[in-house]
């Protein structure tokens, strides 16, 4: 199963059914009088968070989706069928989005919640319903009314506590494996993770936090060099951001010019994300001599004026991460805690989430039209916004794995 992460559907709710002209006819009963029943409403359609789903490459190949009609009425004040409502089922932590108006209908980010995104039309009325003392043979009807229909857009972010980022080859997929027990790819060429990928760590009985591992950022990604940003949105839902660092680079760049060059790329795609908690984590100390770790990392903190916490750590022996865990565990819980007496701070939370969700919408936006706009310019000679970043029909990447 491949990895996709948005997609647009159209949906169009059931029409209600007509309502019945009929009359009463038994033997020895005259004028029996009027006996048309109404129709049945049509179906609505919703679209339900479901944890067993993980990507929305369903929607891709089958993008257009109506709820049944309801069924018209019958003589003998019978009334019609209801139409059965549609249930489309999604991956929680997912967003619906009108497609026409850019309104955001919704956001799905519980197990069974649910969210109706077309209503069915109402049922027509029988003869029965305009007789009167003036009228006792009505012969008026009134039809169904149409469902609604409507075009949205499905965009999912991964639910996660923790985000991993950094340069490609930092060790954020090493790093998931040695504190989760997710099994990302690993070698040693950049750009081995190709989409996110997320790790439960638990600390304790009863004490666990979610990781997300994104693809590795490069200096130009907000312009949509190497994989682009596409995939930072699924960041915008953690609670804090650690800042993966190779210590011991594949290429020329200096570490401290790798952090600044992550955090540029992140201010550019989102402002509200860039002023996330964000803790500095060293890595691969393992391939230094202890003389030149404590001079290598001091050099960088010095460069990079930093303030916040760090961590020295060797993902690939583990040497490390078992504190950092803890620590991680520590501060969400506080975290949470906190929010939790004070409606204030909760609120200031959801807020700068959905600042969040509209700044990384607005970015991704602006740079499919630029992608669109050269590629229809001059496809042949186009060196700038990658392809396979807002293909909509691309079929390389694997699923997400949920793993404990």
């Amino acid at each position: 199963m491949k990895f996709v992460d948005e997609a647009s559907i159209f949906l169009e709710a059931g029409k209600g059914g007509n309502g019945c002209l009929s009359f009463r006819r038994e033997k020895f009963i005259e004028k029996g009088g009027p006996d048309g029943g109404d129709g049945g409403d049509g179906g609505s359609i919703f679209l339900e968070g479901d944890g067993s789903v993980n990507t929305l490459i369903d929607f891709r190949y089958q993008p257009r989706y109506r709820a049944q009609t309801g069924e018209g009425g019958r003589g003998r004040d019978c009334t019609g069928a209801k139409g059965d409502d549609l249930v489309l089922r999604v991956p929680i932590g997912t967003t619906i989005i009108d497609a026409d108006t850019e309104e955001v209908l919704g956001d799905l980010t519980k197990i069974g919640e649910r969210l109706m995104v077309a209503r069915g039309g109402f049922h027509g009325l029988g003869n029965t319903r305009f007789k009167s003392s003036t009228n006792r043979a009505p012969r008026k009807t009134s039809d169904g009314s149409l469902g609604e229909e409507r075009s949205v857009r499905l965009e999912m972010k991964v639910l996660a506590d923790v985000g991993l980022l950094g340069m490609p080859n930092a060790g954020k997929s090493t790093l998931i494996r040695a504190i989760s027990s997710a099994k990302p790819k690993v070698a040693n060429y950049p750009f081995t993770t190709l989409v996110p990928n997320l790790g439960v760590v638990s600390v304790q009985p009863h004490r666990s936090f979610v990781v997300a591992d994104i693809p590795g950022l490069i200096e130009g990604a907000a312009e949509g060099a190497g994989l682009g940003v596409r995939f930072l949105k699924h960041l915008v839902r953690t609670r804090l951001l650690l800042h993966v660092v190779d210590m011991a680079p594949y290429d020329d760049m200096a570490p401290a010019d790798a952090v600044l060059a992550i955090a540029g790329e992140l201010n550019k795609f989102s402002a509200s994300l860039a002023s996330r908690e964000r803790w500095l984590v060293l890595n691969k100390l393992d391939l230094l001599s202890e003389d030149q770790q404590t001079l290598v990392c001091d050099e960088i903190l010095n460069k990079l004026q930093w303030e916040g916490p760090v961590y020295k750590i060797s993902a690939i022996k583990g040497e490390g991460t078992k504190q950092l865990c803890f620590d991680v565990m520590g501060w969400i819980e506080e975290r949470t805690a906190e929010e939790a007496g004070d409606e204030s701070l909760a609120e200031a939370e959801r807020r700068l989430r959905s600042l969040m969700d509209a700044e990384s919408r607005e970015k991704l936006q602006a740079l499919k039209a630029a992608w669109k706009k050269k590629k229809s310019n001059d496809k042949a000679g186009f060196e700038g916004l990658d392809d396979d970043d807002f293909d909509d029909d691309d079929e390389d990447g694997m699923e997400v794995v949920y793993a404990e």
